[in-house]
């Protein structure tokens, strides 16, 4: 079993008066994949901005690598390899493929590093080496999400987080998102991954967490969550596969 890399302690959020997140706890081990579970509005993808610095925590603590990133500005946890995919992959439409993805790497000075992680992305995602050329906005569903994945890539993750991936997508490709995600974790990266495609994400998790209405009310082994017919109907919108 990895070492915990993210620590998060009664966690806590608001919209306004609104609480977002009412004191959440979990941890993320090395070299796993994770999974955030619930329905809309569970506080899901609340909780990923307020790890990544996009939204400021009103309590609680969050460690990663054992350092408090709890008040750390975006940027400043970008640097120590905290990556947020966002939800709607936000890819720049009007810059190329390549463009794209040297955003992904603006805290790099090293030319020949940021070549090495430009060919590996290209060697993950032929498409994207054949389009290298084209503006984001030409490409499919399935390519900007491959696009967004890249971008992410190139800042060096050592903790990726994914907000719905499949999100928009044909159901084709969602079967490719979802190889892509595994080969990923296959070489090494650990995923702290939210999706409402439950089916999806417990099939490729070690462990899950299901959240509600800003709170974690279940937490489990993925396979146990995956084959509890009670979680799935009360908490996963639908009878288990």
């Amino acid at each position: 079993m990895g070492e915990v890399i993210l620590k998060v302690e009664n966690l806590e959020a608001h919209y306004g008066k609104i609480a977002a997140l009412k004191g959440i706890s979990f941890n993320v081990r090395n070299d796993q994949i994770v999974t955030l579970l619930g329905g809309n509005g569970a506080g899901k993808s609340t909780t990923l901005k307020t790890l990544s610095g996009l939204m400021r925590a009103t309590g609680g603590k969050i460690t990663f690598f054992g350092e408090d990133i709890t008040k750390m500005p975006p940027h400043e946890i970008v640097k120590r390899g905290l990556i947020h995919l966002p939800e709607g992959r936000r890819i720049f439409k009007d810059l190329t493929v390549t463009e794209n993805l040297e955003l992904g790497s603006f805290n790099l000075k090293d030319n020949h590093e940021r070549k090495r992680r430009m060919d590996n992305v290209f060697d993950r995602f032929p498409i994207l080496g054949k389009r290298a050329k084209q503006m984001g906005g030409t490409l499919s569903g399935g390519e900007q999400q491959m696009l967004a994945i890249g971008r992410g890539l190139m800042a060096g993750p050592k903790l990726l987080l994914m907000d719905e991936p499949s999100m928009g997508i044909a159901p084709l490709i969602v079967r490719d998102i979802s190889n892509i995600i595994r080969q990923l974790h296959d070489d090494g990266t650990t995923i702290l991954l939210v999706e409402q495609n439950s089916k999806m994400a417990l099939g490729l998790a070690k462990y899950g967490y299901v959240m509600d209405t800003g709170s974690i009310v279940l937490e489990g082994k993925a396979k146990e969550l995956k084959n509890d017919d009670n979680v799935v109907k009360a908490y996963l919108g639908g009878r288990k596969n």
